[in-house]
């Protein structure tokens, strides 16, 4: 399956997100490959910091042609995910053709919601063209016990796309993870964040199928 983890707004924790579920999905045995679709490289940096062997691959594709490329890598992976560019409309569009699914991040807060505007009409457009394409929302970087948090459920389903119920709440232990090229599921095991990205992850693949 490839998986395009998409939103045009920045600070939704896009990145994190993406390497986490990549490395979720190796603990089930999937192989699995990273696409970097951001000029910015974070995956890459990301990956070129890690002390240990590396968790699964990394690839930068930052250029239009994804849609072209990732179909020729697919038969060598059980599992792509493709972290798309921020506000740069033609990787997203040709990231969004390339998947079976689209992942969209999106912060509990108002702002976030009428952002997400974007990338679903880049969705729309492409269904045009991809009848199968799924897409799905997840709440990521969640402030624990707020009532925003609650009510960004009610503020999506205006959307008629469906939000999965499991959530990410921001923590540190994704910043520290990351300076040193690991995820929370290495540093804490069985830690809350580490947690709550399998939820996400086991909820995504019953979705998926």
């Amino acid at each position: 399956m490839i998986i395009s983890v998409q939103n045009q707004k920045g600070g939704v924790g896009k990145t994190t997100l993406a390497i986490h579920v990549s490395h979720a999905l190796c603990l089930l045995g999937y192989k699995v490959l990273l696409i970097d679709a951001d000029p910015q490289g974070s995956e890459r940096d990301w990956a070129a910091s890690r002390q240990s062997e590396p968790l699964f691959s990394v690839m930068g594709i930052d250029r239009p042609s994804i849609h072209k490329e990732v179909p020729l890598l697919a038969p060598n992976y059980d599992h792509i995910l493709i972290d798309g560019a921020l506000r740069v409309t033609e990787l997203a569009r040709s990231a969004i053709a390339a998947a079976d699914l689209v992942l969209i991040p999106v912060q509990p807060s108002p702002y976030d919601v009428w952002a997400t505007m974007e990338v679903i009409n880049l969705i729309k457009e492409a269904n045009v063209f991809k009848e199968s394409l799924k897409s799905v929302f997840v709440v990521n970087r969640k402030i624990a016990n707020t009532a925003i948090g609650r009510d960004v459920n009610e503020a999506l389903a205006s959307y008629q796309i469906p939000v999965l119920k499991s959530q990410i709440t921001q923590r540190v232990s994704f910043a520290e993870s990351a300076g040193t090229g690991q995820t929370v599921m290495e540093i804490e095991p069985n830690g809350q964040a580490s947690q709550e990205i399998k939820a996400v992850v086991n909820e995504l693949m019953e979705y998926a199928n």
